[in-house]
């Protein structure tokens, strides 16, 4: 009689025991990143108070992500991306004991270390990047796509709650020593997660091209499908500037008062209502009219943003924030679903570098954005122009990418259904 694990759509995709191996390898990764990330801003803007310092602090990480992501992507598509995880994850753990012994240095001499070790990091992000991405289609049949995607995605949102908020109050007790101590072994115990997945089989190009070639193949894939590369853009311009997680020290400091404590709560806050729309798109996916349901989840998130940038009150600050992370729990799985279902297996790892190099340019050049705005006109109004530009941004996509307005997939088949 099958057990109720294989009989349960919801579950279906926790009767794999590598799958389930690969959530707690990325639960564990995400704990210590989630969680560095925050140390590392709150400890940065303690020494130097000041919106500029944060942005730099993005931009040490996105010059070696962004620069080497398209090698990683190569990398991936030609050598084993199972190695590939364990070497970069063995050097976060390398890179968090770094970070703990320039805690015990004086604040004065340790700022330049703390950069270092973060370029240092964005090194190892640039070849693990890509090789996560198209490691994960190697371990999830293609068939329970959207409900795996859902339950790493909650698992990802839910551990990005845990980590920031609970190393906020780690901080307070033991300083930046004990919480880079912690983040060590969260990252150890991704490495040992990754290490017990079984190597998969990894379909390799027929012809090795030279390099140069190879990455522009991956390019002209992408720029040839516009649901790919729309997606991907609309994505790069609304986390550029309507990102907010760089600032949060600034407003928790300066503006809502709560200290480290509050800063875990409102990092944590995002991630909140994230887990809990990827927990509903484990029952139901967005994936029937992903198009669609991309460009709404775009504009609530811009919407969420400008609330938060007017806020002056802490609850009403958390809840804004927790809005943005339901509209981005959204756009997570179906962007995570799109990239997988529209990329054909040998170029994986090309397309995830692509995809990663958007990532990268969002994430880190929009906190150097973040921290180069509000260092000109002040923290409220670098987050109202962009939860603004935000919202522009979706309405123009809508209108200039109509195969993405119109992309559905069959959710039973998990096949692209094309409009008659």
């Amino acid at each position: 009689m099958p057990s109720k694990i294989s009989s349960d759509p919801f579950t279906i995709a926790l009767k794999n025991l590598d799958i389930r191996f690969w959530i707690g390898s990325v639960g564990f990764f995400t704990l210590a990143s989630r969680a560095l990330a925050v140390v590392i801003g709150f400890q940065i803007y303690k020494i130097t108070h000041s919106a500029m310092a944060l942005g730099w602090l993005g931009l040490v990480e996105a010059i070696p992500a962004i620069s080497l992501v398209s090698i990683g992507g190569y990398v991936a598509d030609h050598f084993s991306r199972r190695k590939i995880l364990l070497i970069t994850r063995a050097s976060s753990c390398l890179c968090a004991l770094a970070l703990v012994f320039l805690s015990t240095q004086s604040y004065s001499h340790s700022l330049i270390g703390l950069y270092s070790v973060i370029f240092l990091a964005g090194i190892a992000r640039g070849f693990a990047d890509p090789a996560n991405t198209a490691f994960e289609a190697q371990v999830v049949p293609k068939t329970i796509t959207v409900n795996a995607s859902s339950w790493i995605g909650s698992v990802w949102v839910g551990c990005s709650v845990v980590g920031p908020a609970l190393i906020g109050f780690v901080f307070a007790a033991c300083g930046a020593c004990g919480s880079y101590l912690l983040i060590t072994a969260f990252f150890l115990l991704s490495w040992a997660s990754t290490l017990a997945i079984g190597p998969k089989p990894q379909v390799m190009p027929e012809h090795k091209e030279p390099f140069l070639k190879s990455v522009a193949t991956g390019w002209r894939f992408v720029l040839g499908h516009q649901p790919l590369w729309a997606a991907m853009a609309l994505d790069l311009i609304a986390v550029l500037f309507g990102g907010v997680v760089a600032l949060l020290p600034i407003f928790a400091t300066d503006i809502l008062h709560v200290g480290p404590q509050g800063l875990g709560l409102l990092n944590a806050a995002t991630s909140v209502g994230a887990f809990g729309m990827m927990l509903y798109a484990t029952k139901h996916p967005p994936i029937a009219n992903a198009g669609r349901n991309l460009l709404l989840t775009v504009a609530g998130f811009g919407i969420s943003v400008l609330i938060f940038g007017f806020s002056r009150n802490f609850l009403l600050s958390l809840a804004a924030l927790c809005l943005s992370g339901v509209f981005d729990g959204i756009s997570m799985v179906i962007r995570r679903s799109m990239v997988r279902l529209l990329s054909p297996d040998d170029m994986r790892g090309r397309i995830s570098a692509v995809n990663w190099m958007f990532i990268c340019s969002s994430n880190e050049l929009g906190a150097f954005e973040s921290g180069m705005v509000a260092a000109w006109l002040g923290a409220i109004p670098c987050v109202a122009v962009g939860g603004i530009v935000t919202l522009a941004v979706a309405g123009v996509t809508a209108c200039v990418a109509p195969q993405l307005r119109q992309l559905r997939f069959d959710p039973k088949t998990m096949e692209r259904v094309y409009l008659p």
